[in-house]
């Protein structure tokens, strides 16, 4: 079998297409349809059915990974992304936390990097619903690991719905580490329902709520209010922050750092 033969198929060539596109961030459907030999209605095929997935969006002549008002990307694609800034915002929350806690950590890959940091933070007690944070912390000595469970969204990796709001609601605990995918106006905001309707029972069950954006998420709004600044004690943020997020933020008079 040719490799020409193997990459026109579907599925092969929709792997493929993913990973370009991750890669860039978005890319035109007539580049694709030239780097994999096929016609263009092949390529738009290919990503109505990634689109369908939730794994990119169309616009008008090709395709992205990046996220919209509407369109939260990809978790492979947020992994990828302000990797040095999460560390940094993720090395500042973890100051805040001590042995013997209580805490909670959202499906934002933000706060992943925090879960990365804990094994020294033991004795410690983790409640979170994103898959890979439970894959991560179920290996450290010391964590009691509780997984909020519900649903499972294959594009978020983590699990939501009305049994995970349940398992939140049950709880109580003294520090909560969350990110979202815009803040603006005094408000934070989020492209889908089912995860503004998760984060907001996690703020109901914090004592203390850590906001943890890095500064491509400043300036920018989403479909749904999440919650108004003044619900979050706390907003960790990177140095790139554009100055005039960071001083509509010091007028309202939410607390915030630039690390």
């Amino acid at each position: 079998m040719t490799d020409a033969t193997e990459r026109s198929r579907p599925a092969q060539r929709q792997a493929e297409i993913v990973e370009h596109v991750l890669q860039h961030g978005s890319v035109s459907a007539n580049e694709l349809a030239e780097m994999f030999h096929v016609s263009l209605m092949t390529i738009h095929r290919d990503l109505d059915e990634l689109e369908r997935q939730g794994v990119v969006r169309k616009f008008r002549g090709g395709v992205s990974a990046q996220p919209s008002s509407v369109f939260e990307s990809n978790v492979s694609y947020r992994l990828r992304a302000a990797k040095a800034e999460k560390l940094a915002i993720a090395q500042r929350a973890r100051e805040l936390i001590e042995p013997g806690m209580a805490i909670m950590l959202d499906d934002s890959t933000t706060t992943l990097a925090l879960a990365r940091l804990l094994e020294d933070a033991a004795p410690l007690t983790v409640m979170t619903n994103f898959l890979e944070t439970i894959k991560l912390l179920s290996t450290m000595r010391g964590i009691r690991l509780l997984a909020l469970g519900g649903e499972y969204y294959p594009t978020h990796d983590s699990f939501l719905g009305v049994p995970c709001i349940d398992a939140i609601e049950a709880l109580r605990v003294d520090l909560l580490f969350a990110s979202t995918s815009a803040v603006s106006d005094n408000y934070a905001y989020h492209q889908e329902q089912e995860i503004v309707l998760v984060k907001r029972a996690m703020i109901r069950a914090a004592q203390r709520s850590v906001l943890m954006v890095d500064h491509t998420k400043l300036g920018r709004a989403a479909l749904h209010r999440l919650a108004p600044l003044s619900d979050i004690d706390l907003i960790i943020t990177d140095k790139q922050a554009p100055p005039e997020a960071l001083l509509e933020m010091r007028e309202n008079g939410v607390a915030h750092e630039a690390v």
